[in-house]
This record gives C-alpha cells, sequence and structure tokens, in this order.
C-alpha cells in the first residue's frame, strides 16, 4: 500500500460540557485529523484532541516535517516510518508538535493495516479479552462542590464503578478535602474514587494532602507532581498507601524510563498522542515485564484497541470528550467497553461534523 495523499482537517467544536476555563482551557475543542490515502484507495484516520489552542502548530510541522518523509512509502511499514520520524527530528524537539505529529499519523497508518486485513487492531495484535472496563471522568473541580457531586452521581447512575474527580489550582485545601468527602459519600462504598491533582503540588504537600485524604479511600492519586520531577514521585509513592499513578505527560516509552527503572508506580497512564500507537504498545509491554498496568489517558474509542489486545490493562477513561463526532461512536454499557470489529480502529468522523466545524 504506497501512501498518495495525506491531508489535515482542523475542526473547532464547542465542548458538550463546558470544563474548567480557570486552568487555562479553551471554550472550544480543537481537533485535528489526518487522512492518509494509498493508492489502493484505502483511507486511513489519525486524530488528536487539544484542550488549549496548539492544532495550527502541529498542522505545521505535519506539512513541513512529517508529511514528506513518508510520501511514496509502503503504508505498512509502520515501524520503519516510526523510527524515521522520530530520529529525523530529534533536534528538533524530542517531544511537542513532532512527536504529536508522528502520533497522527502511526494511528493512522494502523487504521491502514486493519483495513488491509480486514481485522480490528486487537485481533492483528493478538485478541486478549472482548470487554474492558472503564470508569467515568469528568468531574471537573470548575464545576464546583455541589456540581461535582451531581457529575459523579450521573456518571454512577450511568452505570460507571469508578469515577475520577479533579482536586488543585481553584479550590483551597480544605476546600479539596471537603469535595472529596462529599463525592465519597454521594456514590457510596462501592464506587472506585480517582483523585486527579494535574500537576498542581510539590511532593512535600502531595504528601500531606494524600494522607487527608486516605479517610475517603481515594483508589489513586494521579500526578501529583508536575511530569519531570520523578524524585517528588517516588517520595510521594513512599509515603503513602494510596496508589500514585502518572505517565500522561510524559512523551514516548523514553520519557517513562525512569518509571521503568524505579518501579514505583504500579499504573502507567501514557496517552497515544505522545508517541503513537506503535510506541503505546511497546510502553505497555515494558510495564508487563515490571508487574505495572496501564490505564491509558483519554481516546477510550481508539484505547480499547489497545487494552482488547494486551494481559496488563486495567482500565480506560472516558470522559465523553470526542463521542459526539464519530459515526459509530463507542460507548461505555454498565462499565465496560466492548472491542468493535470494524476493520482498523473503524472511527469514522461525521461529515455533517466536519462541514459544520471545519476551519481554515
Amino acid at each position: 500500500m504506497i501512501i498518495k495523499d495525506v491531508r489535515i482537517t482542523l475542526l473547532r467544536a464547542p465542548y458538550v460540557e463546558q470544563l474548567l476555563v480557570q486552568r487555562g482551557y479553551d471554550r472550544q475543542r480543537e481537533i485535528l485529523a489526518v487522512e492518509i490515502e494509498t493508492k489502493s484507495g484505502l483511507v486511513g484516520l489519525g486524530y488528536q484532541l487539544y484542550l488549549r489552542q496548539g492544532f495550527r502548530t502541529t498542522k505545521g510541522c505535519l506539512e513541513e516535517v512529517l508529511i514528506p518523509r513518508i510520501m511514496g512509502r509502503d503504508a505498512t511499514a509502520v515501524e520503519v516510518i516510526w523510527r524515521d520520524l522520530f530520529l529525523s527530528t530529534q533536534a528538533d524537539g524530542r517531544g511537542g508538535a513532532p512527536i504529536l505529529g508522528l502520533s497522527a499519523i502511526d494511528v493512522a497508518l494502523w487504521d491502514l493495516v486493519g483495513q488491509k486485513a480486514k481485522m480490528p487492531l486487537h485481533r492483528i495484535w493478538g485478541h486478549f479479552r472482548d470487554k474492558v472496563p472503564s470508569y467515568g471522568s469528568g468531574v471537573w473541580r470548575g464545576l464546583g462542590g455541589d456540581g461535582m457531586v451531581e457529575k459523579a452521581k450521573r456518571l454512577k447512575k450511568a452505570g460507571f464503578t469508578a469515577i475520577k474527580m479533579q482536586v488543585g489550582h481553584a479550590w483551597t485545601d480544605a476546600e479539596d478535602v471537603d469535595n472529596v468527602r462529599r463525592v465519597r459519600e454521594a456514590v457510596g462504598p462501592d464506587v472506585d474514587v480517582m483523585v486527579d491533582v494535574n500537576m498542581a503540588w510539590t511532593a512535600d504537600k502531595a504528601i500531606l494532602m494524600g494522607r487527608r485524604l486516605q479517610e475517603f479511600d481515594v483508589y489513586w492519586l494521579e500526578e501529583p507532581v508536575v511530569p519531570d520531577d520523578f524524585a517528588g514521585y517516588f517520595r510521594v509513592a513512599d509515603a503513602l498507601d494510596t496508589r500514585i499513578v502518572g505517565g500522561e505527560s510524559h512523551f514516548t516509552r523514553f520519557g517513562l524510563k525512569p518509571f521503568f527503572e524505579n518501579p514505583k508506580i504500579p499504573i502507567l497512564q501514557p496517552d497515544v498522542v505522545r508517541g503513537g500507537l506503535t510506541d503505546l504498545r511497546k510502553t505497555a509491554a515494558i510495564a508487563d515485564t515490571w508487574g505495572m498496568q496501564i490505564a491509558p489517558h483519554l481516546y477510550p474509542e481508539l484505547m480499547i484497541q489497545l487494552m482488547a489486545s494486551i494481559p496488563n490493562g486495567l482500565i480506560i477513561e472516558d470522559m465523553g470528550l470526542l463521542e459526539d463526532i464519530w459515526v459509530d461512536p463507542v460507548k461505555t454499557v454498565k462499565g465496560m467497553i466492548a472491542a468493535p470489529e470494524r476493520p482498523g480502529h473503524g472511527l469514522k468522523i461525521k461529515p455533517d461534523f466536519i462541514k459544520e466545524y471545519a476551519v481554515g
């Protein structure tokens, strides 16, 4: 399958639910879609969601640096293309736009491989299970205490047996503790409550706050410190009984290497836009050798392909950020996501959505 054309579409659309503007999120989603067409007529889709403005930067990198390197190449040579794009952009940036662009291309190439084989990706990679647990995310700090409680109740009513809420940034420590207490009381003891700090704390504060939150049976404490503070991660993990998790802000498996070298983080949360499916599968395999589980960041409609094919997949994050854009959306039913059987990743953006929200 020879690559004949690559098309980029930029979309800007309102959120289904408004996010926290205090943290700098835009009031609209930005979505970058990359379509790779082969001479045989197959078209693979890669895509990314931007919570803040930035998709034009990735578009520029794709057009000027990455796409010229893949034109005319065999679309099934996914590993070769990944390594070429990764190594050729080392001098330009070991993260950021080059890796974001690489990841979009990688997802589209795997979609093509699946379409060519007429098989879903989870079967190409070695099917492990038919359904994967998911948790309801999106108990945003910007909703306020009452709003967070209401959202948590809605997620429980929708069938989720695990939910995630935010702390830090917008509220005082006392308010954060009270919000966790209220959410725990609202959902009861049979629903797992994850707490996402979004890098708001220092290691010292994370230890102090973590101890205050332990009485509410927090399932995990996510991203308590900034991504590169690995020493801080390990200090917090050593000090608390609560699981400490992270990884969504690290680029590729190489960025996660300190976690593998000192495996005190039991659950990793890699993001597919920070290395693509090729790298994500390697991350999962390395994690498995250390007894670490995978709970990937966002993109449930795509992550089901990975998680249905690996033995150490724990749970999928379902925030509903993109479920309105797909022709055939992947949805959580009774706390589980079923692995689809459509070829490739099986995702197509609604033509009407593109028509309404495409930007120049």
